[in-house]
């Protein structure tokens, strides 16, 4: 059975969503991140998947702060992103509470950096985060193409270590309009031995049930949540 991650996104130490990345279009949800997570916590949610929005953006590590607060406030399992682009923002990443954090810009501008903190951290402690769009990898907040195909890239990540990568189709994300199913079957076909991580495009139940078919073991589920598509009650059996 495939695993949910809910997912919170911050701006401004708020809880909010984008569509397809723009920050234009964003919807503030809850004034309040942590709460958001006490809630999920309260739902049987065990991980969770916090994004940085400010620091995607930025490229250095913004809202610690609600890392800190969530980390204090519940046992959630927390993978961290958004910014991490230093040996200080890892640092400040895990001392704030994050148990993982998720990269993609810097496993792309600067590999070497990448790889010391696969060596220093452990590959269960670092997820590499590939940001899609028409099957090339998209860098610096999704604002810019690094024109490397999806699937050289996974497969250079794994050489390097890598265990795990959350892969977002931009196109579907914050869209409310179904993952990308097509995308996610074609990776797995052609590379094998890893834990990909969908994310993206969830409206509904059978959407996930759709992402587990194509041998994703975990999806990323966000705005399907917000917009009360999706119930908490209703992920129980997905959250083992």
């Amino acid at each position: 059975m495939i695993r949910v991650i809910p997912a919170i996104d911050v701006i401004e130490g708020k809880c909010v969503r984008l569509a397809y990345g723009d920050f234009t279009k964003k919807v503030i949800y809850d004034e309040k991140p942590w709460e958001v997570a006490r809630r999920f916590e309260e739902a049987g949610v065990k991980r969770l998947h916090l994004v940085d929005l400010d620091g995607a953006k930025q490229g250095k590590v913004v809202n610690f702060r609600v890392l800190e607060r969530i980390a204090t406030l519940t046992n959630l399992v927390v993978d961290f992103g958004g910014g991490i682009k230093t040996d200080e923002d890892i640092k400040i990443a895990f001392n704030s509470g994050a148990q993982m954090i998720s990269a993609g810009s810097v496993a792309v501008k600067d590999k070497p950096l990448f790889k010391s903190w696969l060596k220093t951290y452990g590959s269960d402690k670092i997820i590499a985060a590939a940001d899609v769009k028409d099957e090339k990898v998209a860098i610096s907040g999704w604002q810019e193409d690094s024109g490397l195909w999806i699937y050289d890239f996974i497969n250079e990540l794994l050489e390097q270590g890598v265990k795990q990568v959350i892969c977002t189709d931009i196109s579907k994300d914050g869209s409310l309009a179904g993952p990308a199913v097509t995308l996610y079957k074609s990776i797995l076909e052609k590379i094998k031995d890893f834990n990909l991580i969908a994310s993206g495009g969830i409206s509904s139940l059978k959407d996930i049930e759709e992402v587990g078919q194509t041998g994703c073991k975990e999806v990323i589920v966000g705005k399907a949540l917000y917009e009360g598509r999706i119930q908490l009650n209703e992920l129980k059996p997905f959250l083992n």
